[in-house]
């Protein structure tokens, strides 16, 4: 079973139907706010600084075409952070992280209804996210993630689900107990860039591509872009490049890419009504390196695997969106968790990178004396949360004090990770213990003192890993 087509973009942005380039930057521009990067949370950015002064000239550069990046081949998960309220709970205190849950959870709506506004298709649906269980050593992330709602009095955010109820939604031989989350939906993630693109471009905003930014300059009282083409002169700038920040000196070690890779299935609604899977759910494990999986409209499923390569720097071009290896294992994964799948066709893989924060929450902040802006750490569920970073970043470029920069994922205390090479060396290492004993653990064995103790190394150093 080898997938018919491998390729760097996907079947995601093969079927939503990529439009031309827009001309690159060419010469000097003058601009209010410029903007690095056309991924979701440069053009929701845009899109709501647009809306909060529509007589701003704003000017965007995008190394590719926009949507072209992680923000059109992702798992398509428009997920709240509800999953995520324990961690925010016990780094920003409860109330803080009531208010960031709920906001992500409007982002979440909000997506379906700018849709529905816009006229775009982008396969939106509210079906909800099923978190399960796959080895009794993970029974506990499931429950962490209820307990936390129950505990802060926010208990229609989640529900516990036995495995019975679990296999009513989704009867996979692999899947124990679960937790199931209402506040999320999927979309089509190029569809939904594409179509953010041209709202952009239809509102006025000059949409520059194939023009990656080689410098920023700030002073004055203001900011240059500068690419190879041109410049941009601004008053404030916004960086959403995704895992190219990590090659910005000032956030260099504020970040860690790593890959995910997706394969994509031929349509098979008989397989899909025959384990009950016809609710739209998005659906993950537990492990560390996750795995995730959702249904489209025609019946394919989709199946991804968040254990690829550690990426040394800022390097995304190479195995990062093509990893043969790593494809063939994410197949493997997807008929272990769906045997009723042998025989049946995988049409396309593919990869990308992750831009990783290591609280493995979203990093919202400014440099340059609150000029120059960034947003960042969305560790693959970014769909949602990059468009409430994008409400963030607006208001905070258009000097706007209101509830979304009152948010506590802006400035958060940071976390700083291993400089290159060890970034690199030491992840590479912790990759291989972490999927040692993942390995280990779904064959109801208990992994070795020295495989549970690299791969517990990054919480005693205050990294997080997993939810």
């Amino acid at each position: 079973m080898m997938a018919d087509k491998h390729t760097r973009y996907g079947w995601w942005l093969e079927e939503a139907g990529v439009p031309d380039a827009r001309p690159p930057l060419d010469g000097d521009v003058d601009a209010d706010v410029v903007v690095v990067g056309g991924g979701y949370t440069g053009m929701w950015t845009a899109w709501f600084i647009s809306e909060l002064e529509p007589n701003a000239r704003i000017a965007l550069v995008e190394a590719d075409r926009c949507g072209m990046g992680p923000s059109g081949r992702n798992g398509g998960f428009a997920n709240s952070m509800w999953p995520s309220l324990g961690s925010l709970r016990d780094r920003f205190g409860a109330a803080a992280a009531l208010e960031i849950a709920r906001a992500s959870e409007a982002e979440v709506d909000g997506i379906g209804a700018w849709c529905q506004e816009q006229g775009v298709d982008a396969w939106y649906r509210r079906g909800g996210y099923l978190q399960v269980s796959t080895a009794a050593a993970h029974d506990g992330t499931v429950r962490s993630g209820s307990e936390a709602c129950a505990q802060l009095d926010a208990r229609e955010a989640c529900s516990v689900q036995s495995s019975p109820q679990v296999r009513e939604r989704c009867a996979s031989p692999a899947f124990r107990g679960g937790a199931f989350y209402p506040a999320a939906a999927t979309v089509q993630p190029a569809r939904l860039a594409i179509g953010l693109r041209a709202c952009l471009i239809e509102r006025g905003v000059l949409v520059f591509e194939r023009s990656r930014a080689r410098r920023l300059r700030s002073g004055g009282g203001g900011v240059e872009i500068e690419t190879e083409g041109g410049r941009v002169h601004a008053r404030g700038a916004i960086l959403a490049a995704g895992g190219r920040l990590a090659a910005h000196p000032p956030l260099r070690r504020r970040l860690t890419v790593t890959s995910s890779h997706m394969v994509i299935t031929e349509p098979v609604p008989d397989v899909l009504e025959a384990i009950g899977w016809t609710g739209g759910e998005c659906i993950t494990d537990s492990r560390a390196t996750v795995q995730y999986f959702r249904t489209t409209p025609d019946g394919r499923i989709a199946f991804g695997w968040g254990g690829g390569r550690v990426v040394p720097g800022a390097r995304v071009n190479g195995r990062a969106e093509v990893d043969a290896r790593v494809a063939a294992e994410v197949e493997r994964r997807l008929l272990r968790v769906f045997p009723a799948l042998r025989g049946r066709r995988v049409e396309h893989a593919w990869g990308g990178p992750i831009d990783v924060s290591p609280t493995h929450l979203p990093v919202v902040g400014s440099l340059a004396g609150d000029r120059v802006h960034y947003a960042f750490g969305y560790t693959g569920n970014g769909v949602a949360p990059s468009r409430l970073a994008g409400r963030v970043l607006a208001s905070m470029a258009l000097g706007r004090r209101d509830e979304h920069t009152g948010l506590a994922l802006i400035e958060p205390p940071q976390v700083r990770v291993p400089p290159e090479p060890f970034r690199f060396a030491g992840g590479t290492i912790i990759r291989a213990a972490l999927l040692r004993c993942e390995r280990l653990e779904e064959e109801g064995r208990r992994p070795d003192p020295l495989t549970r103790f690299v791969a517990g190394v990054p919480e005693r150093i205050g990294i997080h890993i997993g939810r």
